[in-house]
């Protein structure tokens, strides 16, 4: 998936832009109005995350703009300011969450994620691939409606691969979702999670999904009717 950075201060766009390459995004940085609304034309934009004070205006007139265009990427305000007012005028725009700075790293994500779940259909907060079932509210997976025994590391894999199916994720991508930082391994363990979770998910029954090996780039979970891209061991 690729998200749109709109913010002008280098630092937090850095800053932002780590975040989401180690959560397995794709991202381009505007520091305007006018040049967001440029990559909005160019590029495929799956989610906005969006600063409000803009060196060409106020960011809730390029959330108008982006709606008024019927472009259908989510909006993440993520914003400095936090008086009540603001957030009002940024949701009545268009926006569909709002985060305050400073913010932690997982709750970025964690808004992100709601916004491009509910973009996508997945109010409920349930992904349904083939005949699995990921519950995002109670941490866990079903298949046919019968629960799947994972460990709390495999539920994390699949609840990733889940949120950016067809979408290639790195070690590196895993390694972050997982660990956050604190006391990471080296990436082959992913190699023997994924293994693992593969056995499990068979085991059960999964019908129609699979978890595909991407030489050299990471894994990638799909539908059995998505073009397969590499042989799952």
């Amino acid at each position: 998936m690729n998200i749109l950075i709109v913010e002008d201060d280098p630092v937090i766009a850095d800053a932002i832009g780590m975040i989401l390459t180690q959560a397995g995004y794709y991202h381009v940085h505007a520091r305007t109005i006018e040049a967001a609304l440029s990559e909005l034309n160019y590029s495929q934009v799956d989610a906005v995350l969006l600063d409000l004070n803009l060196p060409d205006g106020d960011g809730a007139r390029l959330a108008r703009l982006i709606r008024k265009n019927h472009v259908p990427a989510p909006i993440l305000v993520v914003s400095g300011n936090s008086h009540v007012d603001d957030r009002i005028t940024a949701l009545g725009a268009g926006a569909d969450g709002y985060l305050t700075k400073p913010f932690d790293r997982f709750e970025l994500l964690a808004h992100l994620e709601a916004i491009i779940r509910r973009a996508n259909g997945h109010s409920s907060a349930q992904i349904s691939i083939g005949n699995m079932t990921i519950d995002i509210d109670r941490n866990l997976v079903t298949i046919n409606d019968d629960f799947v025994p994972l460990t709390q590391k495999e539920y994390q894999i699949v609840h990733l691969l889940g949120m950016r199916k067809g979408a290639v994720l790195s070690k590196d991508a895993f390694i972050s979702h997982i660990y956050g930082g604190i006391d990471e391994p080296e990436t082959k363990i992913i190699d023997v999670f994924i293994c693992k979770l593969r056995r499990k998910l068979r085991k059960a029954g999964l019908q129609d999904a699979k978890i595909d090996t991407i030489w050299g780039q990471g894994y990638m979970l799909r539908n059995q009717d998505m073009p397969e891209r590499a042989i799952a061991c």
